[in-house]
């Protein structure tokens, strides 16, 4: 029997996990011991990887869709040359940028990188990936606020704060490894606070529970940075050693008053004021904030709020602290530096000229051929396809069908497209629905590559069972039509992907994000790196867990950090008469995962959860409608469109409010076309609606 350490490939966390391999078949998969992330520990999710070796479909080749609707097999060969002559001739006829692309944050570094190569470089067109639906806000507040989009703590910092503080995250569903860190913490009298709108799993075990109104955050942040301001409870020599902007900040916090956050939050003057004075009291405080903040139409004014909190404080490079983003997917933050989507590879200028040519010198291209502009957004893709401008499109390891926002959209514009290319791992994905070509590849359970996770933690995976016959990976479908293509010396340099990570640790060299000092061998059975991990200074970061910022310097030009801060805008959805409920998303139980592609293929996952869409409704609003548990309802959005749910009901979701999980198609039927105006990111819990009961009688929620 073999062991073979490998990545799991769901969530940020990257958990190691050591397969046990015999005859060609997973027997046994067991959470590495020692690995830093999860020591010996993993959620149902990882533990379930073994599973794919039985229901991904194996001797899989391209399927074309043919004049009578049907879908037929066709050689790798044909399914490349057909999807780059198609290409071709629709930027020859419409335009560069009538072809686009969406990648996922579940690829690999090296998958992120060649297709950004082929579609950003050569092909001169657009690629956004769902790392815009859940990370954009998080990456573009750090950027502007810190330099670079560069996250500074380790997961260890969960176990040595003193008060901890949740905003808009709950990690004992989302991200349970977190959780297990959070149940480690051995501080003396430490902290546990939740500042969400629902009683969430995370606020039920918490210390304290602050049940804010909906997308009224960014107000009692401001408040409690007035409240800090006016006791002098902030960290002088910090602000001034390592800050730029304080004094204004702390002028404009001036107007936002303990009465006036009572009035727009709904928490109590008390209740505010405790909450300044555990972060005052504590001497190691983390802010922890994810989706609940990241998917809003001000998301990332109110994140930079929260590290305006850590930094007024100092409570920023000690050890458990920080202002510090969870998250989502597992390669999400390789997909925000090395996509080529919004920055060049390694997070570089598109305006730069040399470091343009660097670039291409690195990975052979001429640089008039290197991507002159960040990608429109995911939400542009769509609307340009609506609106009959691009005519193209290729996703790749994602259901946009299900997972975008105000998903009718998409259902709408994938109707309207001349060349529809599906990659995954599965066929019949609602995206695949309206396909004309898919491209079956394989799990990552049988392929190479490398994953960033939210503490920049690089970690490999390696091929855990062989390949069968016709079975390929991402790397090298997206490597087929690159060629078919006729892209010659532009990709030669590109032929696996250990060449390309290669060529990205030179590309990293010098950058905040430089792990020239990693080879590729090197992550083999290791605890991974985190970068920055420089070549020829491997003593001075061998540390397994390490921050940054540790000296108060940032990767801004000056080296400081800068108090970002606007007034709040208007809700663009306020409950009304018409629409008098918000509806509010996210996760459902810790084995399901998104859009359940994967998750609904794993029998003891499936087995308990539920096989309709489902919301959450409180308990006096449920009376006063004669509804009750397992009752159907249909629900109205502001969007125009309505979708049906079954009710589970519940004390833990206010009067007023709906909380839907995202793992059915119902539910972002339902969410709204609108977006950050920094980060293009979907206000996914933003919307209003109202609801009507539906006669006929209760459903077996689990067996329906």
């Amino acid at each position: 029997m073999k062991k073979i350490q490998s990545t799991c490939n769901f969530c940020a966390i990257d958990c190691n996990l050591d397969f046990y391999v015999e005859d060609g078949r997973i027997v046994k998969t067991v959470p590495t011991k020692g690995y830093p992330v999860n020591d010996g520990f993993s959620c149902i999710k990882g533990l379930s990887l073994s599973k794919q070796q039985t229901t991904v479909k194996p001797d899989s080749l391209p399927k074309l869709r043919q004049a009578d609707g049907t879908m037929k097999e066709v050689s790798w060969e044909e399914g490349f040359k057909y999807v780059a002559d198609k290409i071709k001739d629709l930027q020859s006829r419409y335009g560069r940028e009538s072809v686009a692309g969406i990648s996922t944050g579940q690829l690999t570094l090296e998958e992120f990188a060649i297709f950004g190569h082929v579609m950003r470089n050569y092909l001169q067109t657009n690629v956004d990936g769902n790392t815009r639906l859940c990370m954009a806000t998080a990456a573009v507040a750090h950027k502007q606020t810190l330099g670079f989009d560069a996250p500074g703590y380790t997961l260890q910092d969960l176990e040595l704060s003193d008060t901890l503080i949740f905003i808009g995250a709950n990690p004992v569903v989302a991200h349970p490894i977190v959780w297990g860190r959070v149940r480690n913490n051995k501080v003396p009298g430490h902290k546990i606070v939740v500042i969400d709108p629902r009683r969430s799993e995370t606020a039920m075990n918490a210390d304290y529970w602050y049940g804010l109104k909906p997308r009224t955050d960014l107000v009692l942040l401001y408040t409690i940075a007035h409240i800090l301001v006016e006791n002098d409870w902030v960290d002088h020599a910090f602000i001034e050693k390592s800050t730029n902007g304080y004094e204004d900040f702390a002028a404009f916090v001036k107007d936002y008053t303990v009465e006036k956050a009572v009035e727009v939050t709904g928490l109590s003057g008390d209740q505010i004021r405790e909450l300044a004075e555990l972060i005052h009291r504590g001497k190691a405080v983390s802010f922890w904030w994810t989706m609940g903040v990241n998917q809003g139409y001000e998301a990332v004014r109110t994140a930079q709020a929260i590290m305006n909190l850590a930094l007024m404080t100092g409570n920023v490079g000690r050890p458990g602290t920080g202002g510090n983003s969870i998250t989502g997917q597992c390669n999400a933050m390789g997909s925000r530096v090395f996509s080529n989507t919004t920055c060049l590879h390694g997070g570089g200028d598109f305006g730069d000229p040399a470091e343009r040519q660097r670039i291409a010198d690195i990975v052979g291209i001429e640089e008039d051929l290197i991507a002159k502009k960040p990608t429109i957004p995911y939400n542009k893709i769509i609307e340009g396809i609506n609106e009959g401008k691009i005519k193209g499109l290729w996703i790749l390891c994602t259901n946009p069908r299900h997972s975008w926002t105000n998903n009718e959209t998409f259902a709408r514009a994938a109707k309207k497209l001349d060349l529809f290319v599906v990659q995954d791992i599965y066929d019949n994905i609602e995206s695949a629905e309206d396909a004309t070509v898919f491209f079956p590849v394989v799990p990552g359970i049988k392929k190479a590559g490398t994953y960033i996770n939210l503490e920049r933690r690089m970690s490999a995976m390696r091929p855990v069972l062989p390949r069968g016959k016709n079975e390929i990976s991402d790397y090298e479908c997206i490597l087929g039509v690159a060629k078919a293509l006729g892209m010659g010396p532009a990709i030669e340099r590109w032929e696996t992907p250990e060449q390309c990570f290669d060529m990205l640790r030179e590309i990293s060299r010098g950058k905040p994000c430089d792990f020239s000092g990693v080879k590729w061998d090197d992550l083999t059975g290791s605890k991974g790196r985190q970068w920055p991990y420089p070549e020829g200074k491997e003593a001075e970061y061998a540390d397994d867990q390490r921050r940054l910022y540790e000296d108060g310097r940032f990767f801004t030009a000056d080296g400081k950090a800068n108090f970002l801060f606007e007034e709040p805008l208007p809700n663009p959805y306020p409950p009304d008469e018409n629409y008098p409920i918000v509806f509010n998303t996210g996760r459902g139980s810790v084995g399901q995962w998104h859009t359940q592609s994967r998750t609904k293929e794993v029998k003891f996952v499936e087995d308990v959860s539920v096989k309709k869409a489902y919301l959450f409704m409180n308990t006096d609003q449920a009376a006063e409608n004669d509804i009750h548990e397992m009752d159907r309802i249909r629900v109205y959005s502001v969007n125009g469109e309505n979708a049906d749910f079954l009710v589970k009901i519940t004390d833990n979701v206010p009067y007023n409010q709906l909380y839907a999980p995202i793992h059915y198609i119902e539910c972002n039927k339902l969410t709204p076309s609108n977006y950050d105006k920094y980060s293009r990111e979907p206000n996914y819990k933003g919307g209003t609606c109202r609801f009507e009961k539906i006669a006929g009688g209760k459903e077996d929620m689990y067996h329906v």
